[in-house]
Order: structure tokens, then sequence, then C-alpha cells
């Protein structure tokens, strides 16, 4: 088994959020003083070049990798220095307590540790931690994040993205790239839940304190739910992505297209909301301690994802589950002055682009506490 660390970040980077159907690009730099995106592109990944975040077909994927590059829309990209996103369905993450001890006997501990956790093998795997600093010091243990992907999932990752052109600086799970975008300043005194509803899946997270305390992949997904509208109205994909957005859930229209619609999307939205439903309760069960500063129980959602650009859907939720729910803030750790910017794609669907910009985010920040 070895700690994989990729190199201190001293160059500026761009984000790269890689997934089964489309790549997202994102670069930030400070323009009139401000930090905002320079530089952004959404490229779809033809069918069957990644499957459940496994790449396939390296060089279809190289060519997309390539073809995205040139076309980012913007600045023209100035820099090879890429933080990449890994698939949370092929990792493995835990919070686990360790006696107080030195950093260098941690890492030495931390490999023996993550034995228990892991279900491979732990010399087929990358392994990365980082300690978590409690929000109300508890003073006799660590609590640290670990996260482990299989060798040859990240090796394929960097094989690809180096014959791309590019110089991988980081990878990270795209669960953390999430988290660092919608929590203000990274940290919340009481346990959130972020829900990512993508076109492949749909990511499940709780984040409390400074750190992600449990992930999940739902496998549902928005284009699973354009399927449905598909089908149900026999009208083409493209037909049924405009329905989708145009008469959300529960519209006040009535009539029959938005009934239809409804209809269609009921099975798939009820079954995430059971899923959803299931970890939230698994995780109120099996907390650990986490030294916060308020009660232990989930105050609210935020959603985001390129699925949550639907009508009502927050509102659908709460009534759903019971509790808040809004829809996330991509520029919540952006400046009060950060007002407009001149890339189309991210002001229309900015949820969309929440992991491209978190990784984005770690990229100009040099920050290098983050995982894997």
């Amino acid at each position: 088994m070895a700690i994989i660390k990729f190199l201190t970040l001293k160059n500026e980077a761009f984000g790269l959020d890689i997934n089964d159907s489309s790549l997202k690009i994102i670069k930030l730099r400070k323009k009139y003083g401000f930090l905002q995106p320079v530089s952004c592109n959404e490229k779809k990944v033809e069918p069957g070049i990644i499957k459940n975040g496994i790449i396939q077909d390296e060089n279809a994927f190289i060519k997309t990798v390539k073809e995205a590059l040139t076309s980012v829309k913007g600045e023209r990209l100035k820099t090879k220095y890429v933080i990449a996103s890994l698939p949370e369905e092929q990792s493995f993450s835990q919070v686990i307590q360790m006696p107080k001890m030195k950093e260098y006997e941690l890492k030495t501990a931390v490999l023996f540790e993550a034995e228990n956790y892991i279900p491979l093998p732990v010399d087929q795997v990358y392994l990365d931690f980082q300690i978590i600093n409690p929000i109300v010091d508890h003073l006799d243990h660590l609590d640290v994040f670990i996260v482990a992907v299989e060798k040859k999932i990240v090796d394929s990752y960097l094989s690809c993205l180096k014959q791309s052109g590019l110089i991988p600086l980081a990878f990270e799970l795209e669960t953390q790239a999430i988290a660092r975008t919608l929590i203000k300043g990274e940290i919340s005194p009481s346990p959130v839940v972020l829900i990512d509803f993508g076109g492949d899946n749909t990511d499940f997270i709780v984040f409390s304190g400074h750190s992600i305390r449990f992930t999940s992949s739902i496998p549902i997904s928005s284009q699973q739910i354009t399927e449905a509208i598909s089908q149900e109205l026999d009208v083409d994909f493209k037909k049924a992505e405009e329905m989708k957005i145009k008469y959300g859930i529960d519209s006040q229209k009535k009539n029959n297209k938005a009934h239809a619609v409804s209809k269609a999307m009921a099975p798939i939205l009820e079954e995430l909301i059971s899923q959803i439903k299931k970890y939230m309760d698994f995780y109120s069960e099996h907390d650990s301690h986490e030294h916060l500063s308020e009660k232990n129980s989930i105050n609210k959602i935020i959603l985001s994802g390129g699925g949550v650009n639907l009508k009502g859907i927050d509102d659908f939720f709460s009534k759903k589950l019971n509790i808040p729910v809004e829809l996330g803030n991509p520029w919540i750790n952006f400046s009060e002055k950060f007002k407009n910017f001149g890339l189309a794609d991210i002001q229309k669907k900015p949820t969309a682009f929440v992991t491209a910009l978190g990784l984005a985010l770690r990229g100009v920040k040099n920050n290098n506490k983050s995982i894997i």
C-alpha cells in the first residue's frame, strides 16, 4: 500500500471535472481585483468511453480531452497544470479516530489502521489522509479522514491526462470539490447534507465541522428522468429535456403535458427521495463524535448539479424530506463585489459547474490539504 501525494501546488491550475457523460473545465483568475472565472467549457463524452467512472476507451478519452482544451470559451488556457476529479463511486472514504501522535508517526499508523476499512487489498490502492481539526478541541485523539482509490483507476486517469498534454498536480474526489464550492469558508457548525444531482449519478455528502463525514453515490441521475419522459411521451431526448425544464416538478400549469411530465418523473424522484432518507437515517444512527459547537443533527440540505435546473425541485425535496432545502450558491466563497463575467455557460447553469469550480478553487488557492 502507498500513500499518494501529488506535487505541491505552486503553479496556477484549472479544474477538470470528469464524468461518464461530460467534461467540464473552469479556470479562475483575479480580474479587476476579484477572483472570477475566465475560461470554461463543457464537452460531451460519448457513451461507452467512460463507464461508472472507469475509462473504457483511453484513446477516445484522450481525443475528447484535447478537443475540450482547444475549444474553451473565454480566455485561452495558458497553463497545462490541472486539478482533476476522480469518481466517487470508485473510491472509499472514512473518518477514523487515532491516538494523538506526531505527523510522521501518524503516516505509518494510518497505513495499518486503514486495512480495517478498505474493502480491497491495500497494495492495490493509493491512500491519502488528512487530520480534521475540531471546532471544539477534544484533546484525547485525532479524527482522520482517509480516502483510497484503486491504483489502476488513478493510473489510467494520470496516463490519459499526460497523453493529452496536461500536467496533473492533484486528483481529488468530486465530493471534496463540491464541498469546497458550496460550504462557506469550508466550515459548518452543524451537519449539512449536500446533494449533487448530476447527469450520471447523485452524490450524497454529509459535511460538518471542517470536513466531509460521510459520502455515497446513488445510481439515480437527471438523465434517467429525461429518458423516462422521452419514453412516456414518445418524444426524442432533446424534446424531453426541454419539457422537463419547462414544466418542472408539480407545475402550476394545469394541462395534460405538465401532468404527463410529472407522472413520468415521479417514480424516479420518489426512489431518489427514498435513497436520501436511507442515508440520512444511517448517518444519524452511526455518526461519530464530531466535536461540534452545535447539536449533531442535520439542519438543511443543499442541492447542486445539472439536475437541479428544474422548477420546484427545492420545494419538492423539502416537503418530502421534512427539512429545509435550498439551491446551492456556487459563488458563496467569492467576494460580494464579484458580479458579472462574460461566460454565458456558467451564468446559465452555475450549479452544473460546482465540481469544476471546486477543483479550480483548489488550483488558485495552492491548497494541498485536500485529498487524494
